[in-house]
């Protein structure tokens, strides 16, 4: 990978302002009026610090550290600053200070100290520097420098400081997005998913043939983040095309060391900042990271190459190949990540690792291309998911950082957690199953985050039926009549998995009615109305659910039930309808139509001696009553059903019942509780026909009188 800048390329792009710092004194050149910037690219200005004139504050022995300052400058504005020399490989055996005034204010910020134990990760170069981390000071137009010196040690070579302004005016092209706009364009699945196919270097998923994989699974999910476009990436300075490796084995965690006082509005500033710093400041071809997230969890790409592709970044020296990184925005040595960015990085982590079945919790043996731990050749032995300091000889990623990264593992290759059904649309449950028609709709919750999940599948009797897309909690299939298992399998994107199953049975068979409902007079109070019972006989193999009756009333009654009282008015025919619903939806109904009669007494045929009483309390206000043995009324109908209506009292005596001159029984009249117009005995049949009834009062001891008010029947 290319990644020469020179410095006269860079003095060439703006003009210097010339502050020579090195070995023992300052010399300051007059500052040169800042140019004009170029449109739509951050603009850098450079101090050049060199050996003569080095201005020196304090010295108390030859061994005692000694201080050279800077004096104050007058800039033009820039909100990122960082020290560069000349050897990548060393770094000043001392401590750089700066500070900056902010812009507008004249306020000086205090002292900040420079991070520069991280050699550099390049592979060196004509052109490429060793540097600082770059530090995010905001909008400021002053800057001053100090270097504290171990000793007589020397510092490096052709040391400078670079200014960066990312937020030069934009160009004119009025659809160019906002680089600092928040809501700047972000990736979407969709179009990482056609570059992929137009590469054909996709996710590293092997494609199966169509006869063994019917079902389509969703393009794994690619992390929302702020694509190089959305962010202001300046493109022109970016000389060389990116360079692949192969399967990413781990993800190497940094922090940018640019100091956290900054809003999330200014994190895409601070990342131009960041490429300007490292492609013409430390003489790369692009920025170095892979990815970077800020405080706020936003996620921003990279190198360009490909979120999706294993681009050969530079950031981890001796273990750029086969890897990826990401550098959280900020200075994590005492602070630690908030959630949100913490998420992120589990999230770009899984994603990354996953994509090539790598499992986050684990561990990876890399031979090293040469660091300051790991001499060329050997092999570290490091977690799926490392530090930058476990390679190399640096604070980063800080130690508030480094102690998350348990925590950023854990999320980062857990199963799907706490996978439960939720349900079947289309499917009713009871008893533990489901029961359908034959399309359902398996849904389900679980408690993993959304950004987490890389898919779902939805497999039937061990095949795969059916997938959903990360953010989605339901999925349709058809299934053949019978019972079948179902199992929603979901995907993390660490690729570990998770399985809730459940039973669903198809029914496409409506419930069977062995005959027509049965509609009979049964015993109660007979008035303007009778007393009727309608009944029925159904059947499913799934079982029913539910029975609705219709008819003078309606009734909704669970599946078990077969029969229903109600009533009817004396003659108004009546259609009874009964309709079967089982438990997969499936409905069937049958109807019976009906009239209610009442025959008197009067037309009875009687044998033996009867009187007339009358009270109000029956039907017509008069019955007959008799009390010889033997005495007898017979009613001829046709008809389904019949009732003999007579009196109950303390009273009552016996009367025996005949139908067609067949015996049926004794019914005693006696009860402690009077009552007139009662239905004392029914009978039903389900052919109907014509039928005489008897009934002949026994003319018991002691009480043998009887009270008949007329028949009931069914026509």
């Amino acid at each position: 990978m290319r990644r020469t800048r020179t410095t006269a390329r860079l003095a060439a792009a703006t003009p210097a302002i010339a502050v020579l710092i090195a070995g023992a004194g300052v010399a300051m050149q007059a500052p040169a009026a800042p140019a004009a910037p170029a449109r739509g690219r951050p603009v850098l200005q450079t101090f050049a610090l060199a050996e003569s004139g080095m201005r020196l504050v304090s010295a108390r022995s030859a061994t005692a550290p000694r201080t050279a300052e800077l004096a104050r400058r007058d800039t033009a504005p820039f909100s990122l600053l960082g020290v560069t020399w000349a050897d990548p490989r060393s770094a000043p055996r001392g401590a750089i200070e700066v500070r900056a005034r902010r812009l507008g204010t004249g306020t000086w910020s205090s002292w900040r100290l420079l991070e520069t134990d991280n050699p550099d990760a390049s592979a060196g170069g004509p052109g490429v520097r060793g540097s600082s981390d770059p530090l995010w000071v905001g909008p400021s137009d002053g800057v001053q420098a100090r270097v504290i010196a171990a000793g007589n040690a020397e510092l490096p070579a052709d040391m400078r400081v670079d200014l960066i302004n990312p937020d030069a005016p934009e160009t004119s092209d009025p659809d160019a997005p906002e680089a600092n706009d928040p809501d700047a364009p972000e990736m979407a699945p969709a179009a990482v998913t056609k570059r992929a196919d137009r590469d054909g270097r996709g996710t590293g998923r092997r494609a199966e043939p169509a006869a063994e994989a019917p079902v389509v699974l969703p393009v794994r999910p690619v992390p929302r983040l702020v694509t190089r476009a959305g962010w202001g990436a300046d493109e022109a300075i970016v000389e060389d095309p990116p360079e692949y490796t192969g399967a990413v084995h781990i993800v190497f965690v940094h922090h940018t060391a640019s100091g956290n006082g900054y809003d999330c509005t200014e994190s895409a500033s601070i990342v131009r900042g960041i490429e300007r710093f490292h492609v013409k400041s430390k003489g790369w071809n692009d920025i170095g990271y892979n990815f970077l997230v800020d405080r706020c969890g936003r996620i921003f790409e990279g190198r360009g190459g490909g979120v999706h592709r294993s681009v050969l970044g530079a950031h981890t020296l001796g273990f750029n190949a086969n890897a990826s990184a990401v550098a959280v925005i900020g200075d994590y040595r005492s602070t630690s990540i908030p959630a949100a960015a913490r998420a992120s990085v589990a999230q770009l982590s899984a994603y990354k690792l996953g994509a090539w079945s790598n499992p986050p919790l684990g561990k990876v043996g890399l031979v090293s291309g040469g660091s300051d731990r790991f001499p060329a050749g050997r092999t570290a032995l490091l977690n799926r998911i490392s530090a930058h300091r476990d390679t190399g000889r640096t604070e980063c990623p800080g130690d508030a950082l480094y102690a998350q990264l348990p925590a950023i593992r854990a999320a980062a290759g857990a199963a799907p957690a706490a996978l439960r059904y939720r349900g079947v649309n289309g499917a009713t449950a009871y008893g533990g199953r489901y029961y359908t028609r034959g399309a359902a709709g398996p849904a389900w919750d679980l408690s993993t985050p959304t950004r987490m999940m890389d898919r779902f599948e939805v497999w039937v009797d061990g095949r795969l039926s059916a997938a959903a897309p990360s953010g989605h909690r339901q999925a349709a299939v058809r299934l053949e009549p019978g019972a079948h298992k179902v199992t929603v399998r979901a995907v993390h994107l660490s690729g570990k998995i998770a399985t809730a199953a459940t039973e669903v049975v198809v029914d496409p068979t409506a419930p069977e009615f062995s005959e027509t409902p049965l509609v009979a007079l049964r015993e109660g109070t007979v008035g303007a109305t009778v007393p009727v019972r309608v009944g029925w006989a159904a059947t499913d193999t799934s079982g029913l659910k539910s029975v609705r009756v219709r008819g003078a009333d309606t009734a909704n009654l669970s599946g078990g039930t077969r029969q229903y009282p109600a009533t009817a008015r004396l003659g108004d025919p009546v259609t009874w309808a009964v309709t079967a619903t089982d438990r997969a939806g499936n409905s069937a109904s049958r109807s019976v139509t009906r009239t209610p009669v009442l025959l008197t007494e009067a037309e009875a045929t009687r044998t033996g001696t009867w009187r007339t009483v009358r009270d109000q309390g029956y039907l017509g206000g008069e019955a007959l009553a008799g009390s010889a043995v033997g005495a007898s009324l017979a009613w001829t109908f046709t008809g389904s059903s019949a009732a003999v209506v007579a009196s109950r009292t303390a009273a009552s005596g016996r009367v025996r019942i005949y139908v067609d001159e067949e015996f049926q029984g004794i019914v005693d009249l006696r009860s402690g509780r009077t009552g007139n117009g009662q239905a004392v005995w029914t009978r039903s049949w389900r052919g109907g026909g014509t039928h005489t009834v008897r009934v002949q009062a026994e003319g018991s001891t002691g009480r043998p009188s009887v009270v008949l008010d007329g028949l009931a029947y069914l026509r």
